[in-house]
């Protein structure tokens, strides 16, 4: 008799699944012709049989375990005909059956996998001791063997006027904006759209205004170790979007030529923004030759697609057109150093600086032009074309927050941005003087009341320190307008980095009177500084502008006034010209 069993390769506990009997005349004797059987014969056959198989099974499990021999036995419960048996695999290694199936057996790679896997999260030959310590086992809940997290946050330091500076971390897709809006916040600077994000370039000699939408990461990236943010108002950042006409002459602007100057406002910015016009700004430019301090007038035009230079007088014919920059890669800055470091024929110089170039100086393409409007109206060009309609959102955004502030707000304005207004607190509430005579009138009888309580208080004794008389001399340093004693070409050093916009104003000690003052005023790219004089009249001291035609008890009413009034200025005062501290 032949007993043949089928079971699965891929598991060491394999179950017996099928058992098929048929006779062989080379194993077993020829079974008589009668119907009888031996039946402890045919138990004894299967007996045999049977260790056959198990010692197979445990063969296979160790082929399974790459010759390893299982950290356990199984232990197997055969019943037939009524009879119980354990066993344990005996066979030797040269046993016939073994080394046939091992030859014909099927090896599954995944199979091993799993069961090397198994045992290894199931060790059955370790004591199952509980760990006092799970959280050094699991980095993710242990503080010490957590892995590090990375951020994104850069380390950035920003410089004020004073030379104080500040670290900001900040991410990398922060831009210049939300930069200054950040250093305004913790600095409790009055919030607008005035302050700027300057690049500066101390052994170059140049800067320039970060635009708002530019990541301050980026711009880092592109700047040597010398190089510093300065934090600082430039109220000129838009100001060509509010007067176009102030900073694009006629006779610069191509279009403007061909129209005789009948194109509005409003058109002419719309010829910059938009992409498919092509207008032009063209005029005279010194250059400054490369390896040498001499400096050439050339014709220059001013395009999308870069600057250009004509090799023939004012030719615009594309075969006497030489390409100087382009717009892409490069950055228009302004030289603050002076003419000496560059020996520069005028004041009003510029460059134009690769994104790539770091500190070399021999990169940069140093221009200089007749006069300062000149030099703006180049310069806003170039910022025009190479950000377009990008420039004109950036401009929107802070008019449109203004304009969606509720009214039950109230944020902190300076006193130029308020309307002031004559009220009347005679009765139990308070009302507006809406009649300008009454106002007026109103306005005189508290001034000579203001005068008859401080010639008053002279007759009775020294004034008390807190009286007005006497803080009228000192009131005013507490101002964010008043500089102190600077001298003038640093007034003028500060306006012209702040932008010189009309009604940009700040007060100074006077250098040649030491009881006087200095206003200092910027009208039409113009710095204009006019004395302050004080006048004594019964005993009480004024100061006034216009040799005493307009008096006032001290600087804060002086300004007040002209905040709203031109009176003998060429513009009022609109802008403060400020220092921030950090």
């Amino acid at each position: 008799r032949d007993i043949s069993f089928s079971y699965p390769a891929c598991r060491c506990n394999a179950s017996l699944s099928l058992i098929s009997f048929s006779l062989c005349p080379s194993r077993c004797p020829p079974a008589p012709t009668d119907d009888d059987v031996d039946l402890e014969q045919l138990v004894n056959d299967m007996n045999s049989s049977m260790e056959s198989v198990y010692s197979t099974q445990a063969d296979t499990a160790v082929l399974l375990n790459n010759g390893h021999a299982p950290h356990h036995h199984h232990q197997v419960h055969t019943s037939y005909l009524g009879h119980s048996r354990r066993h344990t695999p005996p066979l030797p290694p040269s046993s016939p059956s073994r080394e046939r199936l091992r030859h014909s057996q099927p090896m599954h790679i995944k199979a091993v996998r799993n069961l090397q896997e198994e045992h290894q999260l199931r060790p059955a030959s370790l004591p199952a001791i509980p760990n006092p310590f799970p959280e050094l086992c699991s980095p993710t809940g242990s503080p010490i063997l957590s892995p590090i997290q990375t951020s994104d946050n850069h380390i950035v330091k920003v410089w004020s006027e004073d030379g104080a500076g500040k670290v900001v971390e900040i991410p990398a897709d922060m831009t210049a904006r939300d930069v200054c809006q950040l250093l305004v916040y913790k600095s409790h600077c009055l919030d607008d759209s005035a302050w700027a994000l300057v690049e500066h370039h101390p052994i170059l000699g140049i800067e320039r205004c970060v635009e708002d939408h530019e990541l301050v990461v980026q711009v880092q990236a592109s700047m040597s170790g010398d190089s510093k943010f300065l934090f600082r108002k430039n109220y000129a950042k838009y100001e060509f979007f509010r007067n176009p006409l102030n900073f694009f002459p006629e006779q610069m602007v191509a279009f403007c030529q061909e129209s005789d100057g009948s194109i509005p406002p409003s058109q002419l910015l719309q010829n910059f923004l938009n992409s498919s016009s092509c207008p032009e700004i063209q005029g005279y430019l010194y250059v400054k030759e490369p390896g040498r301090k001499s400096w050439k007038k050339l014709y220059m035009f001013l395009r999308r697609s870069g600057l250009y230079y004509s090799t023939k007088g004012t030719s615009k014919e594309p075969r006497h057109l030489q390409v100087l920059s382009d717009l892409e890669d490069s950055n228009v800055f302004t030289v603050i150093t002076g003419r000496k470091l560059y020996n520069a024929p005028t004041d009003y110089q510029f460059c134009i600086k690769p994104s790539k170039v770091r500190s070399d100086c021999k990169e940069l393409k140093m221009l200089c032009a007749e006069d300062e409007q000149s030099r703006t109206c180049w310069m806003t060009a170039f910022r025009l074309f190479k950000y377009g309609i990008v420039l004109y959102q950036s401009y929107n955004v802070p008019q449109q927050r203004k304009s969606n502030l509720s009214p039950f707000t109230a944020p902190v304005r300076s006193v130029s941005e308020n309307s002031l207004v004559a009220m009347d607190f005679s009765g139990r509430t308070g009302r507006v003087i809406d009649n300008p005579i009454e106002a007026q009138s109103a306005a005189l009888e508290e001034g000579h009341t203001w005068r008859k309580r401080s010639q008053r208080m002279n007759v009775l004794g020294s004034p008390s320190p807190l009286h007005p008389s006497s803080l009228s001399t000192v009131i005013h340093r507490t101002q964010v307008w008043f500089h102190g004693r600077i001298m003038r070409e640093e007034a003028h050093k500060m306006m012209i980095q702040q932008g010189q916009v009309d009604g940009l104003f700040l007060l100074r000690d006077s250098q040649s009177n030491p009881k006087a003052f200095v206003l200092t005023l910027c009208h039409h790219q113009k710095i204009k500084h006019f004395q302050i004089l004080p006048c004594e009249e019964d005993g009480q001291v004024f100061f006034s502008l216009d040799d005493g035609a307009t008096k006032f008890t001290d600087l804060i009413h002086l300004v007040e006034f002209y905040q709203l009034n031109r009176g003998v200025l060429p513009c009022k005062l609109k802008h403060q010209c400020t220092a921030v501290a950090l």
